[in-house]
């Protein structure tokens, strides 16, 4: 009896043991679930790798971004998946390549298909909200966009494109009223998000909050004037590779420039400050960026154009800092990363599973261990070069440490040794003494592109693909048409 009596002891004393194990393993998911990371992403529009004080550049001052340099870790190498708005946001968006969204060009619809950023943070319970530009709607600049449209972002001020700084226009979340910001809107943006943090700073679910700012991007003469006066054009630095025509005409561009650049440094620079003011910062990922840079006369190539594999328009900024960063403040990773990459990072620095079909690289243990030795290969491209580019070829490129090489349909283009030419200014296409780095710089493109079934082929073929139809005067997709009601939508899918 005495046997039976224990061993229904012992069952219920292992039964309550196991129960008290799942409790505690709910506790722990439960504490798990509570600790993710909030994120923060500065997008900013047009902003060159190069043209911030603490990647060197002698005249712009950007205090803020700066200071935050020292607090992150800067990603001196990264790249535009391809160096224009859409095809950027949209592999931003998804962790994928154009060629395989078909999201390759200005103003298309960017398919409600597509799994977004947005929707994998939502569907872990963060809330999503999205500030200014988002050119990923194909519905006309000025739009209203509906809830359905808006790829899982909950709260929403924002706007398919404009780049009216003084008197930006914005659609209030359902409101379909077109409203503007009252101020220079880099402030005006950053003044609503820091009420949206601190509304949310004592949430127990984390949020994802996307800051899309358009400036420095033209026109540089609507800058603020007290910071205008900041930059003399007479005094400002040329890179040697801007050409003779252009260095008059790139010393008016670079005072409106650099002014829009200060101005929004300080507007970030106010966001940062409500992070920490919050306490916000031990529990945030935050991220600097931008969609791409601007040729700004270099090479021969005029100011305001991008989409090119050249740094000027290729490299942007890339500064992330993240809960337990430690001892790595201020620590510099020179191996490139490329727009699809940023996504599947973000995932694995909150320890979000990665969808199978998402193509970038998952970059977090880099971002946790940064190695400024480490090297790898970023791919850059141009599928269908439009507007201002389309006498251009089509491209594929890679961006490694050391050099840029790129192709075009005809052949190999491009090829850089970006430590000893850092303005690029020699192509060593065909030097015999190194055939063979240029041969193993070929091979590594053509894995890439092997990996996510991509050719290097005219645009042509591309735009057969995806059905799209260019205007024939302006060589880009016609979005103004809907101002007057005659807009077609273009899409890699039906809406």
């Amino acid at each position: 009896m005495k046997r039976i009596v224990i061993l229904i002891l012992s069952f219920v004393l292992l039964i309550s043991c196991k129960s008290d194990k799942a409790k505690n393993a709910e506790t722990i998911d439960e504490a798990e679930s509570a600790q993710k990371p909030n994120i923060v992403y500065i997008l900013t529009d047009q902003w060159r790798g190069s043209a911030l004080g603490y990647a060197g550049n002698p005249d712009v001052k950007t205090p803020n971004l700066d200071a935050f340099a020292k607090e992150s870790v800067n990603f001196t190498n990264a790249v535009s998946v391809t160096p224009v708005c859409t095809p950027h946001r949209a592999a931003l968006l998804t962790g994928k390549f154009p060629t395989t969204t078909g999201m390759f060009l200005n103003d298309i619809y960017f398919p409600a298909e597509e799994v977004t950023m947005a929707e994998l943070f939502k569907a872990e319970g963060y809330h999503t909200a999205y500030w200014g530009k988002w050119h990923l709607d194909g519905h006309g600049r000025s739009t209203y966009i509906p809830k359905e449209r808006r790829q899982g972002f909950e709260y929403w001020k924002a706007l398919e494109c404009s780049h009216n700084y003084t008197k930006m226009p914005y659609y209030d979340n359902d409101n379909e009223e077109l409203k503007h910001w009252e101020e220079y809107s880099p402030f005006a943006i950053v003044k609503d998000a820091n009420q949206y943090l601190e509304k949310h700073a004592n949430d127990k679910e984390p949020f994802l909050a996307v800051v899309s700012i358009a400036t420095p991007h033209y026109p540089h003469g609507s800058a603020p004037k007290k910071y205008k006066a900041m930059y003399p054009p007479e005094t400002l630095t040329l890179n040697p590779n801007i050409s003779e025509e252009f260095k008059e005409r790139s010393r008016k561009e670079l005072q409106g420039y650099y002014a829009h650049a200060t101005a929004t440094d300080g507007a970030i620079g106010s966001l940062l400050a409500k992070i920490k003011e919050l306490k916000l910062s031990d529990n945030t990922i935050i991220v600097f960026s931008s969609d791409h840079g601007e040729m700004m006369g270099a090479h021969g190539v005029k100011p305001f154009v991008k989409q090119l594999a050249w740094d000027e328009a290729a490299r942007v900024p890339f500064l992330i800092s993240y809960p337990a960063i430690g001892k790595h403040k201020g620590k510099v990773v020179n191996a490139p990363l490329t727009t699809p990459d940023i996504l599947p990072s973000l995932l694995g620095l909150t320890n979000i599973e990665i969808p199978k079909d998402i193509e970038g690289e998952n970059l977090s243990e880099l971002i946790k261990n940064p190695d400024p030795n480490a090297d790898r290969a970023a791919l850059i491209m141009n599928v269908a070069p439009f507007g201002s580019n389309f006498k251009d070829p089509s491209y594929r490129a890679i961006r490694t440490k050391q050099y840029t090489y790129a192709v075009t349909p005809e052949g190999p283009s491009m090829f850089y040794d970006n430590i000893k030419d850092p303005f690029q200014q020699n192509n060593l296409l065909g030097k015999p003494q190194l055939q063979e780095i240029q041969n193993d710089l070929d091979a590594i493109l053509q894995q890439k592109l092997q990996k996510i079934g991509d050719q290097v082929r005219p645009r042509a073929y591309y735009m057969k693909k995806w059905n799209y139809v260019f205007d024939e005067k302006r060589n880009a997709i016609d979005y103004w048409s809907w101002k007057n009601g005659k807009g077609v939508l273009q899409s890699p899918k039906p809406l």
